[in-house]
């Protein structure tokens, strides 16, 4: 009866926090199938899309540390790894939304680099400036399997979607006869914008004293992409660090498994013993401030 609540918890959760691409493709195979070939289906099959369809967007990953929880206090016969997890939800959503953030921070630094590289190749081909950046924006992708070199074709996403919504702004600015260097600090809010920052200087200088705006395009996207590279041989020399943070805060984890397997039932006497229990409170707290210690201070070398 055990295994079978904690697999019924898992299959629900499952349910609500099915991937959105197994959404889109449910919804592609109701869209283009032919008439008459895709019934309705049973009541339950169809109850069980609606209830993805509706939660499955709020519904993230770190559900599954509810689970596990849940897990947990059924093997334990107790319920404090089920409040443990209930808790460890909105920290784990925290973190997987700082990630989501940071990703789309870079992809938004990408598409910034493409673009000036892309407006200079337009420039200096010899149109004009407000042609050149619809001409850059509508035809320049940001490829997705290669970041060191952005200006990839065919599988990647439309640059103007990835600098935000402030972006048609600039456009508009670019076809009306508006003020683009204005739009362009605007659009340079966004988190990884801030390229454009420069971008709207070279645009003034070149309007306003008829400089040279395809050198100053590139020295601005050879600026941006080593700072990016900078950024990204940083990172790549803190994944030993936070390997070794990541292992070391694991080891709790194996430890239990290691005594479970010699019998020696550490969830009883972590759950059930005074003595047992104020261990797990003594060195949840210190795996916490470790865990926080150390992420403090690759944050800041990486800052």
């Amino acid at each position: 009866m055990a295994w079978g609540a904690a697999l019924c918890a898992g299959g629900s959760v499952w349910l609500l926090g099915g991937r959105a691409r197994v959404r889109e493709l449910r919804r592609a195979r109701l869209v283009l199938a032919v008439p008459g070939t895709v019934g309705p289906g049973p009541l339950w099959h169809r109850a069980v899309a609606v209830v993805r369809d509706r939660f499955g967007g709020r519904v993230g990953s770190e559900v599954w540390v509810l689970v596990g929880g849940l897990a947990v206090a059924v093997l334990g016969e107790s319920m404090v790894p089920l409040v443990a997890g209930a808790v460890g939800v909105p920290l784990t959503g925290r973190l997987r939304r700082a990630r989501e953030a940071r990703r789309e921070r870079e992809r938004r630094t990408d598409a910034v680099i493409a673009l000036c590289g892309a407006l200079a190749g337009e420039v200096r081909a010899g149109r004009q400036p407000g042609e050149a950046l619809r001409t850059a924006t509508e035809g320049l992708t940001v490829g997705r399997a290669d970041t060191r070199a952005p200006e990839l074709t065919g599988s990647g996403r439309s640059v103007g979607r990835g600098l935000g919504g402030e972006w048609a702004g600039v456009l508009a600015a670019a076809r009306f006869g508006g003020d683009v260097p204005g739009a362009l600090r605007e659009a340079a809010r966004e988190p990884g914008a801030e390229g454009l920052l420069g971008l709207a200087a070279c645009w003034r200088v070149a309007v306003d004293r008829g400089a040279g705006l395809a050198t100053g395009l590139e020295r601005l996207e050879g600026a941006l992409r080593a700072e990016r590279d900078q950024r990204s041989d940083l990172r790549a020399q803190l994944a030993g660090a936070r390997s070794t943070a990541v292992l070391l805060a694991g080891l709790p984890a194996l430890g239990l498994l290691m005594g479970s397997a010699l019998g020696a039932r550490p969830l009883w006497v972590l759950l059930h013993t005074g003595a047992g229990f104020g261990c797990l409170l003594v060195g949840g707290l210190l795996e916490g401030a470790g865990a926080w210690w150390a992420l403090r201070i690759m944050r800041k070398a990486a800052g």
